[in-house]
């Protein structure tokens, strides 16, 4: 076989490949019986009929094309192995250009690959996050939010104000129109809060019970979305909360600590906890940003155009593909289609250079997934999803997804050493060691015990689950064509142009395993 490559752009290929007939005799032999199994001749049993009279019952062509489709998948991995530099990330684009019977076969493919990207160097990037610094109104605030938590509410008699909870009845109507989604009775609100209805908490400010009030609102969702609603509401009840003291007593019921003092001790320490974890976010997401801005990365149009329909798709499925309701939804965001699609298209291209980069990232610094991370990953989005391992993993690989949570898992590795190589300091100017929360940096010459299945924070999964998606992550960014049309034996035919670069987005995983 014979095959030459030629660059059309710094992300597509054009892949030349010629095959002696010599090298598909495996290929006419498996044809033969194949096809002598799915046809009846007279005087034969089933798969026995001999390739002369296949032949002349059904047709030198009708060989061809079984050769002929299942050859090409082959050689063209074959021709993709060979080529130096040469790393597909989507469906090629197939073309038959010659079938000389007894001679040769010939074909192209054009395929989207890995663009040549140049990263700068981890070690240079300094990025400033938040002060860890915890001030007592801030302790105060989390204290106040516990004793609301052990509060009691009572009936009293006067209008409702701030802070009072109220129970209503809602009722909406579109011109005239009683919309029975929007009909509700006893719904208990907090006065204040915002975010329900706009104009509901001045609307019932200042109500006592058994008082109504109407107005007019904007609906944010439903079949009316970005319509007015007359809102009529119904005060029945009104609530305030008594909060109990802030003492030892208090200290002992809502803790297990026996004073105020220890309770407050504690709540300082673990809010400063939550601000190192949110400066680890905030370190990640910077040196992120930082990466990808100093890197120029020509984007593959048909992963950039799959991203964009997905998204599309998405958008208008939760609209159940009601056109006048997503209209509706575009008018209430004040854009248009085009401005939409627009949008789109720009996170699009941006989620597209980001996982480029960290791929290439993971590649340059050898990072690598071993059996223990993968698994941690499957198990805990299992759980987000309320499933068991070995569901959700023959349900993604249904789905061709098993290689992108190998892929989620090695970005995410491949940011973390990044953060590891960087200069990160608090906005006192103090530097700041964020390696017991994020990990240390992954060491590409270091063997992993990966029997230890019950290691802490972890759940044993089937050996069958890990090495399924390691098989799949192994093929995860190759090109897939085990479904290429049939060539009609005479002329060129094309594969479906398709990307199979859907990933997940880095960092979605466990901050203290897995992920920065």
């Amino acid at each position: 076989m014979k095959s030459t490559v030629e660059r059309l752009s710094p992300t597509r290929v054009r892949i030349n490949v010629e095959v002696p007939f010599d090298e598909l005799k495996p290929d006419f032999d498996r044809a033969y019986r194949k096809i002598a199994q799915q046809v009846r001749i007279p005087g034969f049993r089933p798969g026995k009929a001999p390739a002369r009279i296949l032949e002349a019952r059904l047709g030198r062509g009708v060989v061809l094309d079984e050769v002929v489709n299942a050859a090409i998948p082959v050689k063209y991995s074959e021709a993709v192995t060979g080529a130096d530099e040469v790393n597909p990330i989507g469906r090629p684009d197939i073309e038959v250009t010659e079938i000389a019977d007894g001679d040769r076969l010939a074909f192209t493919a054009e395929v989207d690959v890995r663009p040549d990207i140049t990263l700068p160097d981890i070690d240079s990037i300094a990025v400033t996050v938040d002060d860890v610094e915890v001030d007592d109104a801030t302790v105060t605030e989390e204290l106040e939010n516990l004793r609301a938590r052990f509060g009691t509410l009572s009936g009293v008699e006067r209008p409702a104000a701030d802070g009072d909870f109220v129970l209503l009845d809602l009722s909406a109507t579109v011109d005239g129109e009683t919309l029975e989604e929007a009909t509700t009775s006893g719904f208990s609100y907090q006065l204040g809060d915002g975010g329900l209805i706009d104009g509901l908490d001045e609307a019932v400010r200042g109500l006592s019970a058994g008082e109504s009030t109407t107005f007019t609102s904007q609906l944010a969702a439903g079949e009316y979305a970005g319509k007015d609603a007359e809102i009529t509401a119904t005060v029945t009840a009104v609530k305030e909360r008594e909060l109990p003291e802030a003492d030892d007593e208090f200290a002992q019921l809502a803790s297990e600590f026996d004073t105020l003092e220890e309770l407050t001790d504690d709540l300082r320490s673990r809010l400063g906890q939550v601000k190192r974890m949110s400066q680890v976010t905030q370190a990640r997401d910077k040196v992120l940003e930082a990466i990808v801005d100093a890197t120029e990365v020509p984007l593959p149009e048909s992963v950039v155009a799959a991203e964009v329909e997905s998204r599309v798709h998405d958008a208008v499925h939760a609209f159940d593909h009601d056109d006048d309701r997503f209209a509706q939804f575009l008018d209430a965001q004040g854009k248009s289609r085009e401005e939409f699609d627009a949008d789109l298209r720009t996170e699009a291209e941006g989620n597209v250079k980001t996982r480029l980069v960290l791929d290439a990232l993971a590649e340059r610094e050898q990072v690598s997934v071993n059996d223990q991370e993968l698994t941690e990953r499957i198990i805990y989005q299992a759980q987000q999803y309320q499933m068991p391992p070995e569901d959700f993993v023959r349900r993604i690989q249904e789905a061709g997804q098993l290689g992108a949570v190998f892929s989620d898992v090695r970005r995410s590795k491949a940011l973390i050493v990044a953060v590891a190589a960087a200069t990160v300091t608090d906005e006192s100017g103090a530097a700041v060691d964020l390696s017991d929360l994020i990990g240390p940096a992954a060491d590409p010459a270091a063997e992993v015990d990966t029997d230890d299945s019950d290691a802490e924070g972890t759940s044993e999964a089937d050996p069958a689950v890990v090495e399924t998606a390691q098989e799949a992550a192994d093929t995860a960014d190759a090109d897939e064509t085990d479904d290429l049309p049939v060539a009609d034996g005479t002329g060129a035919t094309e594969a479906e142009a398709a990307a199979n670069e859907v990933t997940a987005a880095p960092g979605s995983g466990r901050a203290a395993t897995s992920t920065p």
